[in-house]
């Protein structure tokens, strides 16, 4: 049979549906009630049970993986990549207290390679499942000569909902005096890694498959560690301290959340202050993982530098009242979550300093 004009050129949409058709069983795990219509349709649906809320919003967040797609390429390892996604933008909107309800992604490549294809989704599928949200619908874009040979690239979008009177602002809640509670990363999650590919296959003249003292895997592996997804301990720790106040007017003691991605503790920790305060972060109040201990000391960055790029080894914070600080510590840690006491809210002008 003669091969079709547009397959020649690059683009076999007939490969492409038959990987698609797969989809329907994948995606069954993440299926919520409120999902209406089938896989495929121009757009996905979602009835949004209006009963379960007084004053509703919904919350959307996008994001991509960065460089981070360049160690899956060389390891041809894909099935992180997904999840790694979903749990990002989890994470972006879970500090506003909100929930996931679906998430649609984009793949973007030069020749859809059905194996990675399907690794990729699996990723997409298994994170939605644990974070309770629907994987809805997602476009995928052959486009040869656009993309090297063996790349591509993927984003997703997310959509959650809060209740309008639990939504978290800690420019009009937190307090002088509150405390910063850190809580643990798997690595570098999806943020650093231009600068990070730099220092270990540049400067230090690893490869992906280097063995270094002190970490239990290769450097690439431990590079693709998960993105850990902090949404449902977000939402236990918003039921166990706010929703259960004495009263409408007592203060909350869970006053506001930061997730450390690009821009570290430096650029995402104010996003949350008011003005008239700063967050000082104590160095050396955790338990650094060891490939920023690596990092510290090998690749001549200047720490300021370093706490602005990389998470450091905390993937959250949680801004608390002082008397809250212990039990909220006490219970993230009964979660299965390492956590620290990292710093405290002093007067300043709205930024996050690490000393």
């Amino acid at each position: 049979m003669k091969q079709k004009a547009y397959a020649a050129a690059g683009v076999d949409i007939d490969l492409g549906n038959k990987v698609k058709a797969t989809l329907p069983r994948l995606l069954a795990s993440t299926h919520r009630p409120e999902v209406l219509g089938k896989v495929g349709g121009f757009g996905g649906l979602f009835a949004l049970d209006l009963k379960k809320y007084r004053q509703p919003v919904l919350v959307s967040s996008v994001d991509g993986v960065g460089t981070k797609l360049k160690i899956a390429f060389a390891l041809d390892k894909h099935d992180t990549i997904g999840a790694d996604l979903v749990n990002h933008c989890v994470n972006d909107i879970a500090v506003l207290g909100a929930e996931p309800l679906f998430f649609l992604d984009y793949l973007g490549t030069g020749k859809l390679e059905p194996y990675v294809f399907t690794e990729i989704i699996k990723g997409f599928a298994r994170a939605c499942s644990e974070n309770n949200c629907s994987l809805i619908g997602g476009e995928t874009a052959q486009m040869p000569g656009f993309y090297q040979s063996g790349e591509y690239d993927v984003s997703g979008t997310i959509v959650g909902v809060v209740e309008k009177s639990r939504m978290l602002n800690g420019q009009k809640t937190v307090k002088r005096g509150d405390l910063v509670i850190g809580i643990a990363s798997s690595g570098l999650h999806t943020n650093g890694y231009s600068l990070g590919r730099k220092i270990f296959f540049d400067q230090l003249k690893l490869t992906p498959k280097s063995r270094v003292p002190g970490l239990k895997g290769s450097i690439g592996e431990e590079l693709l560690k998960e993105h850990i997804s902090y949404g449902p301990l977000v939402q236990k720790l918003l039921k166990r301290f706010n929703f259960q106040a004495p009263g409408p007017k007592s203060p909350l003691p869970v006053k506001a959340f930061a997730h450390i991605t690009g821009g570290g503790f430096v650029d995402n920790i104010p996003r949350v202050l008011p003005k008239s305060l700063d967050v000082l972060i104590n160095k050396g109040s955790w338990d650094m993982l060891p490939i920023f201990q690596i990092i510290e000391q090998k690749s001549g960055v200047p720490d300021e530098e370093l706490y602005q790029v990389f998470n450091m080894g905390i993937g959250m914070v949680v801004i608390v009242s002082a008397d809250m600080a212990a039990p909220a510590l006490k219970f993230i840690r009964a979660q299965k979550h390492q956590a620290w006491i990292i710093g405290e809210v002093i007067k300043g002008t709205g930024a996050a300093r690490v000393v």
